[in-house]
């Protein structure tokens, strides 16, 4: 089977959610005898120099093609969307080059399916149709207006409130549209399943959630007695992961400093806000985009997701279950992973409920001990990927005979 996959950013390197979705799938397919090729915008927001030999981590590709992209958000262009109809989240990664470059490529090559991975290549649709016959399949990651609708309720300021809740109805307008000129949806959870429906997607879809290779994640015995450590890494230029980091260090870091003066606080991700970088807390450190971010979390014990909105799947998660690491996450944080509270991850929605979780770790060593290595079997048996692949292809076969016939 031959497989055209569209992705809005270069998908390496492979430290972030994305990235890490994106290439995990495209691997397993390719290990199962599918021939992957990728067409992928460079943009300037998550600019990749890409070098002459490619990582070895981006093998599985039988051929890899990309377009620079300028989405930078302008004050210009920002005030001008205010009177279009156009949602400006979309439009940022409208390319002439990049729907050329598309053409190009279907009409030199046939596809058996197109992969468009998140929301932001439906706008390519019609391009698709005009130029090939492939099944045209949405992956979305997550609802993209249902993360700006929580990121809207949970602004302060009415001026940035009123203005994110213009934006975020002409994105909700763009998705539920868009979702209806697709022939198959892949959503990462049955959640996000569930939401579409409810707007009235009817045609076919199946839940495909993230998966990784078991072989890249060795873990690291780490213990919070010998190492009283907490970690957070996630990319920092996604607003999620900027409202619940500030959240936990203005309102649950100070308490548990006070409780525990020997824990620190361990901060990565891209494209890290100077604000962040210059801001001095007690026992804090911020180290911006790290080299390797699975040696990050395996040099500490506990990883935290404190995520107050969003949606799909928190990656990150996973991977800190894989290392056999202690997640602590809010209830929102874990969409999309069937992990239990107190057997497999730590669940805390509240100051309260996030200081008791971290005490819950350094009082119950053995309990503790014992999740981490839950969290490792959990993940290994539910999220890998391979096992993953093997379904969506036997999937795709089932749809294409039926086309066909």
């Amino acid at each position: 089977m031959k497989i055209l996959q569209l992705c809005k950013k270069f998908p390496y390197p492979m430290i972030d959610g994305e990235s890490l979705a994106v290439n995990y799938l495209s691997k397993s397919l390719a290990e199962l005898g599918c021939e992957i090729t990728l067409l992928t915008m460079n943009t300037s927001k998550h600019y990749y120099d890409i070098p002459v030999v490619l990582p070895k981590e981006l093998s599985h590709y039988a051929d890899i093609h990309y377009v620079d992209v300028n989405n930078e958000i302008n004050i210009k262009g920002a005030f001008q969307n205010l009177f279009s109809r156009d949602s400006y989240h979309i439009s940022r990664y409208r390319s002439r080059q990049f729907k050329e470059k598309l053409i190009e490529l279907l009409q030199r090559e046939t596809f058996d399916v197109i992969h468009l991975e998140t929301l932001y290549l439906t706008q390519f649709i019609d391009t698709i149709r005009e130029h090939s016959k492939a099944l045209i399949v949405l992956r979305s990651h997550n609802v993209e207006f249902e993360i700006w609708e929580r990121l809207s309720e949970n602004q302060v300021s009415f001026v940035k409130k009123h203005y994110m809740s213009y934006l975020t109805k002409k994105l909700k307008r763009f998705e539920l549209k868009q979702i209806q000129h697709i022939d198959l949806l892949l959503a990462i959870t049955q959640r996000d399943l569930k939401t579409f429906r409810s707007y009235g997607y009817l045609q076919s879809a199946k839940i495909v959630p993230v998966g990784l290779d078991t072989s890249d994640y060795l873990a690291v015995d780490k213990n919070i007695y010998s190492t009283p450590t907490l970690s957070f890494i996630g990319s920092l230029d996604w607003i999620p992961n900027i409202e619940g980091l500030e959240w936990f260090l203005k309102d649950i870091w100070p308490q548990l400093i006070r409780k525990y003066p020997e824990l620190t606080f361990h901060v990565a991700g891209r494209n890290m806000p100077d604000s962040l970088i210059e801001r001095k807390e007690p026992n804090v450190f911020f180290y911006g985009e790290v080299p390797d971010a699975k040696a990050f979390i395996n040099n500490h014990p506990i990883t935290i997701v404190p995520l107050l909105s969003g949606s799909g799947m928190r990656v990150k998660i996973l991977e800190g279950m894989f290392l056999g690491r202690i997640v602590i996450t809010t209830s929102l944080g874990l969409e999309g992973i069937n992990a239990q509270h107190k057997n497999q991850v730590l669940v805390a929605d509240t100051v309260e409920e996030f200081v008791k979780a971290v005490e819950f770790c350094f009082e119950h060593p053995i309990q503790t001990q014992n999740i981490s290595h839950r969290a490792q079997v959990f993940a290994a048996k539910n999220y890998d990927n391979l096992e993953i692949g093997k379904e969506l292809l036997s999937f795709y076969r089932m749809k294409k005979e039926l086309i066909t016939t």
